[in-house]
């Protein structure tokens, strides 16, 4: 009866597989506009490879875009790729541009854990670009959606109007 016990145990402590003991292999994305680290580096500025590359934030109200009210279209500052719409940008008052909602297809979302609780990430769809994070508080008359968006990741385009 103690062997059986035992082998039991022995059997049930081998088996078992904790959570902290799963390593996730995460399928790295591929985008259309790929470069190298030296590439990225040479084409952006030092902030803008710090929030772009490496998923870093610009300090609140330090972009000039947080307060641009001119029409046009708010474009990747990496790779061009048009983002969002000056007529969906509101101030949320977190000194950050912000818009409630993103052009379709032109925005890829991730997951963002770093500061210990979950958060909804966004990438440009194109290059990868980290961008910023969206929040459910933004305009509940519109979207009810809150994209935080760093501005030295964006590049403004305005309208030829």
């Amino acid at each position: 009866m103690k062997k059986i016990a035992l082998l039991t145990l022995i059997g049930l402590f081998l088996s078992c597989n904790s959570s902290a003991q799963k390593t996730e292999t995460k399928e790295k994305e591929t985008f259309t506009v790929t470069k190298t680290e030296a590439e990225w580096k040479a084409q952006l500025t030092e902030k803008q490879y710090y929030v772009l590359r490496e998923a870093g934030t610009e300090r609140p109200f330090s972009s000039p875009l947080n307060k641009n009210y001119k029409k046009g279209v708010y474009h990747c500052a990496a790779c061009d790729t048009p983002l969002f719409k000056s007529e969906h940008k509101f101030d949320s008052g977190t000194g950050w541009p912000s818009f409630d909602r993103e052009i379709k297809g032109n925005v890829a979302y991730g997951t963002d854990t770093k500061l210990g609780y979950s958060r909804d990430e966004e990438h440009c769809a194109t290059c990868g670009g980290h961008l910023g994070h969206v929040f459910n508080d933004g305009p509940k008359e519109t979207t009810g959606k809150r994209h935080c968006i760093n501005g030295v990741a964006l590049k403004f385009v305005p309208s030829k109007e």
